[in-house]
């Protein structure tokens, strides 16, 4: 994305160690030919799919993996997403996880899956890796980037990419906003029904929002979100730059846990799933997490 850059973490040569998952398989227990648990970092166009998650009659996600693993494995794999990704949304930074039994090496592995996979998924890293590793359920936090186009007229392609908003946006007002929805919250406004939770608490770490010619990005990183919940702070967001809303207004709207006080859930053409954060041990040389520590939230 142009205008859109992520660094990354690079040791100083003085205390360059070798990260876990660069060691050779004997080194970390494993053993190529043996049942080996393995993560994948996934990128995907959302737009011919319903979603991430496998469902009968329906183009998703999961279901491609899984189709293009057990054409070259022979068997089906039941592959575990860091998290399920509505139908339109897209992803550059997906994580997921499979048990799988096979000689192939990670680097043909890799190569290999992604010669079975369709054109709008693509495999961008695969390591084997330590047995109590789960895509979901060792994540620790999430980015996501939530993508504007602010021209004057309708762009003739890409509107399954971005969200387009021809109003002039208060980049001020909304960044004021922002503010007021970093931190723990109940976040119970800014998020549709129909999802089971325990708790509606969640922690937001940061929300940017950079603005370059005729795009807007919007960078959320929290620990959790709630069903819709990005979409709501970015069309909320939105109605605060049209002058809508008062940004002073959003901590009532938080406070009150009225959905129908925040703004519409914005279109899922703008929304990708960034990052995964994970702990300290190695995760394809993780970025710093917002706190200045790789992947780590603190």
């Amino acid at each position: 994305m142009p205008g859109l850059r992520l660094a990354g973490h690079r040791p100083s040569a003085r205390q360059e160690t070798r990260p876990v998952c660069q060691l050779p398989y004997e080194a970390r227990g494993l053993r190529v030919g043996a049942v080996r648990n393995v993560r994948i970092k996934v990128a995907y166009d959302g737009k011919p799919f319903y979603g991430w998650q496998r469902q009968a009659g329906f183009a998703t996600v999961q279901e491609a993996l899984e189709t293009a693993l057990k054409d070259l494995i022979g068997e089906h794999l039941t592959v575990f997403g860091s998290g399920r990704t509505d139908t339109g949304v897209h992803a550059l930074g997906q994580v997921a996880s499979f048990h799988v039994d096979t000689p192939l090496p990670d680097h043909r592995l890799l190569h290999a899956l992604n010669a079975h996979l369709p054109r709008s998924v693509v495999v961008t890293a695969l390591e084997s890796c330590e047995e109590g590793f789960h895509a979901q359920a060792s994540a620790l936090g999430k980015r996501y980037l939530y993508l504007v186009l602010t021209t004057r007229f309708r762009p003739p392609f890409g509107h399954d990419h971005h969200h387009w908003v021809s109003d002039a946006l208060d980049l001020g007002a909304m960044r004021r906003a922002a503010g007021h929805l970093v931190g723990e919250h109940d976040f119970s406004a800014l998020a549709s029904a129909g999802s089971s939770r325990r708790s509606s608490v969640r922690r937001v770490r940061q929300l940017r929002i950079a603005a370059r010619r005729d795009r807007l990005a919007m960078l959320v990183t929290g620990n959790g979100f709630l069903y819709n919940m990005v979409r709501t702070v970015a069309g909320t967001l939105i109605e605060v730059g049209r002058g809508r809303i008062s940004a002073d207004s959003i901590p009532d709207i938080l406070r009150s846990g009225d959905r129908s006080m925040a703004g519409p859930t914005a279109p899922a053409s703008g929304l990708y799933l960034l990052r995964v954060f994970y702990g300290e041990s190695c995760f394809w040389n993780q970025t710093h997490g917002p706190r200045g520590r790789p992947g780590v939230f603190v």
